[in-house]
């Protein structure tokens, strides 16, 4: 496992790292306690020491999961979470200080921590980021020792240039992968300008870059690629990345005659990202234990190479860019 500093909150984190929307979130049927122990404890005993969850992920379950595991372990594992998802309906006007700050007490007694190393404004409307009293709020939440930093998951790069403006944000949680590069430019220049840790989430287009799936792969009724596939619970970026899916599948085709022999392309995907000197850490998910084995197999396959990389962004620029690179 290689390490990264994330951001001005100086942890020292395992680059690759491990997201918890499946430990309890929509995509199938709920997992067992015994099931998501194994996948938290699988990724620990591989270096793994940054764990990301949220409150809404399967109304808690998961940040109840993160931090039985957590406790069990001697190792220093962070543990990031997040709020204001639970806001219904999901306006500006619901983001108040009294409620945040309950739904941060909550993510407490779920977890079983004395305090949250990282807690993350979970991807708010717009307006929030207009509004100093939210993030004032978190300062305090510091000074009571609940809370050590704050950061923000964010849909939008404006979004993200937005949060950053505030001295206390220390990381920004955000959509990067081949099929979705914008923040890789004014974004990840202003992040490292300001210090601040990028946290990289959907690194594999919620599975497309696999190279697993194809025109007559289905997804279970709970799973978000099946109900969300154009924004129909939440913003369509998560799902796919917001792209096309038959159009994803043609330009995994173009990624896969660039790699031939290649069955798995989960690792030179991550291994792309890893390209990036801004990223602080990619938290892909995985609901079962070879999907952590085999986003850390990432390690055990050659860097990219200037050509490929080259060649890997020419299908971006060719099947992609023009379909979604200015919506996020």
């Amino acid at each position: 496992m290689n390490y990264r500093t994330l951001g001005k909150t100086n942890f020292n984190i395992s680059e690759i790292s491990l997201g918890t929307w499946q430990v309890g979130g929509k995509w199938g049927s709920p997992f067992s306690d015994a099931e998501a122990d194994k996948i938290i404890n699988t990724a620990i005993d591989r270096g793994v020491n940054f764990i990301d969850t949220a409150d809404v992920y399967e109304n808690g379950l998961s940040e109840t999961a993160v931090g039985r595991v957590v406790r069990s372990r001697s190792e220093r594992i962070y543990v990031a979470s997040k709020c204001g998802r639970q806001i219904s309906p999901h306006t500006s006007e619901g983001y108040q200080p009294k409620v945040l700050q309950k739904f941060v007490e909550d993510s407490l007694r779920r977890t079983g921590l004395e305090a949250l190393d990282l807690i993350q404004l979970h991807c708010p409307p717009t307006e929030v980021y207009y509004r100093p009293e939210i993030f004032e709020l978190f300062e305090r939440l510091k000074e009571q020792g609940k809370i050590l930093n704050l950061g923000v998951s964010v849909e939008k790069v404006e979004e993200a240039l937005k949060a950053i403006e505030y001295d206390n944000v220390a990381t920004v949680q955000i959509i990067f992968n081949l099929f979705r590069q914008r923040p890789s430019k004014l974004f990840f220049k202003e992040a490292k300008r300001r210090n601040v840790g990028i946290i990289v989430r959907v690194p594999l287009a919620s599975g497309l870059l696999t190279g697993t799936y194809h025109a007559k792969t289905t997804f279970d009724s709970g799973d978000h690629r099946n109900f969300n596939r154009n924004g129909e619970k939440f913003d369509k970026g998560e799902t796919f990345s917001g792209i096309d899916y038959d159009l994803g599948l043609k330009a995994v085709g173009e990624l896969k005659a660039l790699f031939p022999g290649v069955t798995n392309l989960a690792p030179i995907a991550l291994r792309w990202i890893l390209g990036f000197e801004e990223v602080s850490c990619i938290i892909p998910g995985a609901s079962k234990v070879e999907q952590v084995l085999s986003n850390l197999s990432t390690y055990d396959t050659p860097p990219l190479t200037t050509a490929q990389v080259m060649a890997m962004n020419k299908i971006y620029e060719a099947y992609i860019k023009k379909e979604v690179h200015q919506l996020w």
